[in-house]
């Protein structure tokens, strides 16, 4: 793929409706995911100046004088990586405050400042916030899939299409971070991968906090990719270390501030029991997780179980950034029971719809593969929607009773 090629952003629209109504957009994400080019692609067709903190000279007068700087910005402006300078955000407001003109400004930031209580508290009512992830696979071909809609409905009718084999590995491994696409080689890619994770660990984690194991870092990075998918162990991720527990623990949540990992909680229902409380880890991206590992697509077919864990988290991937610009909030857990019962994905709407998703490495589907969607249906009635297994086959086959076999291409196809 080109250097400069731009791809298609869906989430587009979203920010365009936030603008119309709201004071301050902020599109948070992972560092090169495409923030900047997002907001000042929309910034030149509405005449927005754009200044970035990752000027350290500029992020240094904006500490010194957030009122003053903010006071002195233009009337629409793109103030870009603001988790550098939190400082602003109380400047911010003040200004907000005096003017709740929609569409003042646009903030784009490569931390969670959901998971920084006086920061998101500071600009509650007045900012709408945007998630955007590395590319879709619907995003680099450029076609909006209606794969959620049909979801919701079981709106799927048999069709057949080509098993993906090693396409499929590639797509894993090649992740969805335009800067890493556009390398020709696996090995500018890992290149590019290696320099992106100390950017992080070396200025981006710093930004955040002070730690004292920065060394123990890239191991714990590498440990995560190889648990994505699992549930969540502190002590196992800790005892490469003479690091505490609770040290980890808090590594890792800098590591989510950062959405290099995502957390995915457990559903729970008083009509089920035994059910596992532990979330599931999934590493942000599949193609920063295989350069990790040092798998390639043909290594990664090699290894079934790490493909399956990996397909696991690349399809939860692909699945909430199909969800960042649907019009109805989706909400993501995970199931898991102690007698090994589970499905891969819970998917929530309206508080109250919902829909399973369990995901197979395999080429064929069977009427076992839906035994944990069947055991979410029987305790749930008429809230269950939908419940399928996405797999590496050629067919949609209805297993009846609005279970359905789906290939995993149909996510973006």
């Amino acid at each position: 793929m080109p250097e400069n090629a731009l791809y298609p952003r869906f989430l587009k629209d979203r920010l365009e409706e936030a603008l119309k109504d709201t004071p301050v957009v902020l599109i948070h994400g992972p560092r090169q995911c495409g923030k900047t080019t997002l907001a000042k692609m929309q910034g030149a067709e509405l005449g927005y100046d754009y200044f970035s903190f990752d000027d350290d000279g500029l992020k240094e007068a904006a500490a010194e004088d957030p009122q003053g700087f903010v006071g002195n910005l233009p009337e629409k402006v793109i103030l870009d990586e603001v988790q550098r300078t939190p400082e602003l955000f109380s400047a911010i407001k003040l200004l907000v405050d005096r003017d709740r003109k929609p569409g003042r400004f646009i903030l784009t930031g490569s931390a969670n400042i959901l998971t920084i209580p006086k920061l998101s508290d500071s600009l509650a009512g007045r900012m709408e916030i945007l998630r955007l992830w590395p590319l879709s696979q619907s995003e680099m071909l450029g076609s909006k899939p209606g794969f959620i809609e049909k979801l919701f409905t079981a709106d799927f009718k048999i069709e057949s299409t080509k098993r993906m084999g090693i396409e499929l590995a590639e797509k894993i491994v090649g992740g969805g971070f335009p800067a890493a696409l556009a390398r020709q080689t696996e090995r500018r890619r890992e290149n590019w991968y290696r320099d992106y994770t100390d950017t992080l660990i070396q200025r981006d984690i710093q930004d955040l906090a002070r730690i004292q194991h920065l060394e123990a870092l890239p191991k714990l990075v590498q440990l995560l990719a190889g648990q994505s998918a699992q549930l969540l162990n502190i002590s196992k991720l800790a005892s490469p270390f003479e690091i505490s527990n609770p040290t980890i623990k808090e590594y890792v949540t800098l590591l989510k501030r950062l959405f290099l990992v995502d957390e995915l909680q457990p559903w729970f229902s008083n009509r089920m029991s035994r059910l596992v409380k532990s979330p599931k880890i999934h590493l942000g991206d599949t193609g920063l997780a295989c350069s990790l590992l040092g798998l390639d697509a043909d290594s990664l077919m090699e290894e079934r179980s790490m493909f399956g864990q990996l397909l696991e988290s690349f399809v939860y991937q692909e699945l909430r950034k199909l969800a960042s610009w649907h019009e109805e909030r989706l909400d993501f857990f995970h199931l898991r029971g102690k007698d090994g019962m589970e499905v891969d994905f819970v998917l929530e709407r309206k508080g109250r719809e919902i829909a399973g998703i369990e995901v197979k490495a395999s080429a064929t589907a069977k009427s076992s593969d839906f035994y944990g969607l069947r055991k979410l249906q029987q305790a749930l009635g008429k809230r269950f929607k939908c419940g399928i297994v996405l797999y590496d086959g050629e067919t949609v086959i209805p297993f009846g009773g609005q279970l359905f076999a789906i290939p995993i291409s149909l996510l973006w196809k």
